[in-house]
């Protein structure tokens, strides 16, 4: 799986906002489970994407994270040898 851009990130996060909106409104007429469900399923898949687009957004400032601990490491073995 490749990263996505934070302009792809941002179009699904506002795409699902949309129907978020739509089913919120479905909800204020009356309970219906199926809304309900869909609602919560929004809320989590929203929440995910929002983490999506921190993580790319810390990797685009400071770089992957794998090679950040790797160097961090390697710098604390250099500390402890000195």
């Amino acid at each position: 799986m490749g990263m996505r851009t934070l302009e792809e990130i941002k179009e699904e996060i506002d795409a699902l906002s949309e129907r978020r909106i739509e089913v919120m409104r479905g909800l204020s007429e009356g309970f219906d489970t199926t809304l309900a469900a869909e609602h919560k399923e929004l809320e989590e898949q929203i929440a995910q994407l929002w983490e999506e687009q921190r993580t790319v957004r810390a990797m685009l400032r400071f770089g992957d994270r794998d090679v950040i601990i790797q160097k961090a490491r390697q710098e604390e073995r250099l500390s402890r040898a000195a």
